[in-house]
């Protein structure tokens, strides 16, 4: 599997990750980002014996779009103290099923994951919970979808799966969270319609801030291209 570099320089790595790849490896042995970029440096720079590549963030496997890694220890440090200080500007696109009437505004909520069964739901505010927060705006209505622009500011599991399907707007494709339809992602796996457009952080070394922007993947449904091809964010 051949992956899309998005920016590379000697502290950084961003790739654009395909629905249905997994951001770092688990039990099943299946290929991921993390493998992927581990070998595409070894090749790249004919570097001898094991590759440092550092995990900051992740997407959900079902998910595609931006992913940053980092090519140092110390990179990777300072970029995963900017996630958690909440610093990072993510901007995600979904095609939901249903039709949002607002046109923007903000959500928040509060969240609990049931990691038996690796689940995440609402709940009343309590010590268990973690809150939620994220601003939308509509890009454009299509008939039974309409499709989002998501800025969250906090970075929950399922967070925005569970926020939309809570809300009766289930992400298409997302069986999980009470979507009625399946989607199937290129590799012929299946993904859910949550795309992770545009990340903007500050270059661990230089402090400059990096946009980067992952283009519209050829597995994205048909509905949700209306009114959003390539609109820059």
């Amino acid at each position: 599997m051949k992956l899309s570099v998005l920016f590379e320089d000697n502290h950084c790595l961003v790739v654009d990750k395909p629905a249905g790849l997994l951001t770092q490896g688990d039990a099943t042995g299946a290929l991921s980002v993390v493998d992927w970029a581990r070998a595409y440096l070894k090749e790249r720079y004919a570097k001898p014996g094991n590759v440092f590549v550092g995990l900051v963030h992740r997407l959900d496997q079902p998910t595609s779009g931006v992913v940053l890694l980092a090519r140092t220890s110390k990179a990777a440090a300072r970029l995963s103290a900017q996630f958690r200080e909440g610093t990072v500007e993510k901007v995600y696109w979904a095609v939901v099923e249903g039709n949002c009437t607002a046109s923007s505004g903000e959500w928040v909520d509060v969240l609990r994951k049931d990691r038996e069964r690796n689940v995440v739901e609402t709940i009343e505010a309590d010590d268990d919970g973690k809150s939620a927060r994220v601003a939308f705006r509509v890009l454009g209505r299509s008939p039974g979808t309409t499709t989002l622009e998501l800025r969250p500011s906090t970075g929950r599991s399922h967070q925005l799966r569970v926020q939309l399907a809570t809300r009766g707007w289930p992400i298409v494709g997302d069986r999980k969270y009470g979507a009625k339809q399946s989607l199937n992602a290129s590799d012929g796996g299946f993904r859910v319609a949550l795309h992770a457009r545009q990340l903007t952080f500050k270059h661990p070394t230089l402090k400059e801030a990096i946009a980067v922007i992952a283009p519209i993947p050829a597995d994205w449904p048909a509905s949700g291209r209306a009114g959003t091809a390539e609109t820059t964010c």
